[in-house]
Parts: structure tokens; sequence; C-alpha cells
């Protein structure tokens, strides 16, 4: 029959060997920080050199279009560089506006077109052309062409693509 001190007793050796993992958790966590600390300085220059090259790279490609009519990609060096299609988005000014212009032009799928929060549904608006939503009141922007520059996925370049975003962003910000 179990007792209270056999829960007793198997509950501290649960708690030390919480205490044993904790420390090697512990011990862990400062061998990462002090990895973080010896590498930081390096890391740092690393990424605001590849963010330099990367947008030196788009400049050339910006700067000769011509190059990626056909085919609008190529691969250098384990790098695929060119042109792709780039998002357009949807917008408007007026969200009251568009949902009774909505509910005016297209009643049968006024549910489709407008969330139930009352504003325009904007997955469902994009599938509409652009003379339908200018009925709406909505300005389309066109995607345009758009420069990227992809590497090889891995776990280390997904890592890099990370810190290259964040330094090129807080380059344009």
């Amino acid at each position: 029959m179990t007792s209270l001190v056999d829960i007793e007793t198997r509950a501290k050796k649960y708690a030390e060997a919480r205490e044993h993992l904790a420390g090697i958790v512990a011990a862990l966590n400062e061998g990462i920080e002090a990895l973080k600390r010896d590498h930081m300085k390096r890391l740092k220059k690393a990424v605001a050199d590849a963010a330099e090259r990367h947008d030196a790279l788009k400049a050339l490609i910006e700067d000769a279009p011509e190059l990626f009519v056909k085919p609008r990609t190529v691969v250098f060096h384990g790098i695929k560089l060119g042109y792709q299609k780039g998002k357009g988005k949807i917008e408007w000014d007026d969200a009251d506006q568009v949902v009774r212009l909505i509910k005016k032009h297209f009643p049968e799928q006024a549910d489709v077109l407008v969330a139930t929060t009352e504003r325009p549904a904007k997955d469902a608006l994009a599938q509409l052309t652009a003379a339908e939503l200018k009925k709406l009141g909505i300005s389309v922007t066109d995607g345009g062409d758009a420069v990227f520059i992809k590497p090889a996925d891995s776990a280390v370049d997904k890592m890099v693509d990370a810190l290259l975003r964040d330094a090129t962003e807080e380059v344009a910000a």
C-alpha cells in the first residue's frame, strides 16, 4: 500500500532530477550567451558586409533589367536572382463606403466580400477585376516587377537571411 512517505520520497527524487536538469539548462544558456558575446562583433560586421554587398548586387540588377527578360532569373554561385512578379495590393479610404457599394453592386457576394465585422474582405476583393474594384471606390496598385535575391535554404541560410532582412530593413527605415 502506498503512503504519503512513499510519495514524498518520490517527490524528492523528482525535485532533485529537476534541479539537476535546471542546472544543465542554466549552464547551456550561460555557454550560449558567452558564445554570443564572443561572436557578436564579428557577426554584426559580417551582417553589415553582406547587407552592403546585397544592396550593391540589387543596384546592378536594377540597372540592367534587360538582362532578365528571358530567363527572368539566373543562379550564380548558389544565389538565385533576377526579377519576379511583385505582390500587388488593394486599398481603400472609407471601409464603410466600400461595404455599401459591395452591397449595392454585388449583393449576392456580400457575405464573401464583406467580413462579418462590416469591413471589406481583402482576400475576396482581390479576386475582383480592376473595373469592379473601381466601382467600389477601391484603388489598385500594380505589383510590377521586383528584384529578388535568394540563397539555397538551410538552417544557417535561414538565420543569415533573417539577420540580413533585419539589417536591410534598418537601413531602409
